[in-house]
C-alpha cells in the first residue's frame, strides 16, 4: 500500500510540476526589439508600429512585447537594416530596399513614377498583392510583417516653387531611390541620393537646394524652416513613392510558441500593410497642413507641365525595363502585374 501511495504521490508531484511548468511557460514574456531610422513622431512609427505593438501586447496578454528603437539607436545605418534583421542583430526593423540600389530589382517597379496611386493605403494593398506573387524569394531570409508604400513624394525646395519643367534644371535635389533620382536627372536636375536623416543637414549647409520627399516627413525634418515651397504633380498618380517593409528575424519568429506566432500572423499581411499605408496618409495630411500653417508656398503643377513630366517618366520606365530585363527578369510582366495590383486593390476595403 505504501509503495502505491508513494508512486501516487510521485506521479501527482510530477503532474503538478508539469502543470506549473506549462503555466510558467505561458506566463513568460518575450520581448522583441524593433528598430527604424526616423523620429518616433513620424507617421509610420506613430500611427502604425506603435499601435501595432500595443495591440500585439494586448492580444497576447502581455506575453509578447515589442520594444521600438528610433533613430538607429541600436547601431548601424538605414541601408543595413535588412541584414541586421536577417542576422539577428535586431529582432525586427523597417527595411528600405531603395537604399540599396540593384539589390532588390523587382521592388523598384512599385517605385517607378506614376505607377501606384498617391493614396499610400491603396498603394500598400497593391504592394502586398504584388509581393505575394513576385517578392517571396527576395525576402525569404526574413519574416515579413507588412510591406507598404509611402504617400506621394513632392518637391520641397528653398525659394519659389517649381512651376515648369525648366525650373528644375540645375537644381541639386535629394532623391530617395534609383527611380526618383533617374527621373530628376531626366528632368534636368542634379540628383543626390541620400537617406532621410541626412536631408536636413544637407539643406542647411547648401549641399542641396531641396529634394523629393513625402509630406509626412516634412515636420520632423523641419522643412517648414529649411524650405520655402512645395510642388506636387497633377493627377492621382505620384511623382514617386517608396517601397518599405517591416520584417522580423526568421529564427526568432520560428522560436516563438505557436500561439504567439498565430497572434503575429493574424496581425500581419494584407491588413497590416493597409494599416501601414493608412498611417502614411494620416501623416501626409498632417505634414501638408503644417507647411500651410507655416506660410510656405504650395503649388500643384498644371496638367500641361505634369504631362511633360509623365513623358520623362515614360523614358525612365523604358530604361528600367531594359535594365531589369538584362538582369534576367521579365520586366514587362512585373510592370503589368504591378499596375494590375493597383487597379485590383482600389476596390478592396
Amino acid at each position: 500500500m505504501s509503495v502505491f501511495r508513494s508512486v501516487g504521490f510521485a506521479l501527482a508531484a510530477a503532474l503538478c510540476g508539469a502543470a506549473l511548468s506549462m503555466q510558467t511557460a505561458r506566463a513568460e514574456t518575450t520581448t522583441l526589439r524593433f528598430m527604424h531610422y526616423v523620429s518616433p513622431d513620424s507617421a509610420n512609427p506613430k500611427y502604425f508600429l506603435g499601435p501595432w505593438a500595443e495591440k500585439i501586447a494586448r492580444v497576447s496578454g502581455g506575453r509578447l512585447k515589442i520594444e521600438i528603437y528610433p533613430f538607429m539607436q541600436l547601431g548601424g545605418k538605414p541601408a543595413e537594416i535588412f541584414d541586421m534583421v536577417r542576422d539577428g542583430a535586431i529582432d525586427g526593423g523597417w527595411i528600405t530596399p531603395g537604399y540599396q540600389p540593384g539589390r532588390f530589382p523587382k521592388t523598384e517597379v512599385l517605385e517607378l513614377p506614376f505607377v501606384v496611386t498617391k493614396s499610400a493605403e491603396e498603394a500598400s494593398k497593391a504592394a502586398w498583392v504584388y509581393t505575394q506573387k513576385h517578392l517571396q524569394a527576395d525576402f525569404a531570409e526574413v519574416h515579413l510583417i507588412a510591406v507598404h508604400m509611402t504617400g506621394a513624394g513632392v518637391i520641397h525646395k528653398k525659394g519659389r516653387p517649381v512651376a515648369t519643367v525648366e525650373d528644375l534644371k540645375g537644381l541639386k535635389l535629394r532623391g530617395p531611390s534609383r527611380a526618383a533620382t533617374t527621373l530628376l536627372e531626366e528632368l534636368g536636375a542634379i540628383p543626390i541620393g541620400m537617406p532621410v536623416p541626412a536631408f536636413p543637414e544637407a539643406l542647411s549647409k547648401g549641399v542641396v537646394d531641396g529634394g523629393a520627399i513625402t509630406w509626412e516627413l516634412a515636420p520632423s525634418l523641419k522643412l517648414d524652416e529649411l524650405t520655402d515651397s512645395h510642388t506636387d504633380v497633377a493627377g492621382d498618380k505620384a511623382l514617386y513613392n517608396l517601397f518599405l517593409a517591416w520584417g522580423m528575424n526568421k529564427a526568432r519568429y520560428e522560436a516563438l510558441p505557436e500561439d504567439l506566432q498565430a497572434i503575429l500572423d493574424a496581425n500581419s499581411g494584407f491588413m497590416a500593410s493597409a494599416w501601414a499605408g493608412r498611417a502614411q496618409d494620416q501623416g501626409d495630411a498632417i505634414g501638408r497642413q503644417a507647411m500651410v500653417d507655416a506660410g510656405n508656398e504650395i503649388t500643384v503643377l498644371s496638367e500641361e507641365e505634369s504631362a511633360r513630366i509623365r513623358l520623362a517618366a515614360d523614358k525612365v520606365i523604358a530604361a528600367w525595363i531594359r535594365d531589369t530585363a538584362a538582369k534576367g527578369h521579365d520586366a514587362e510582366a512585373l510592370l503589368r502585374d504591378a499596375r494590375a495590383a493597383v487597379e485590383l486593390t482600389r476596390t478592396v476595403r
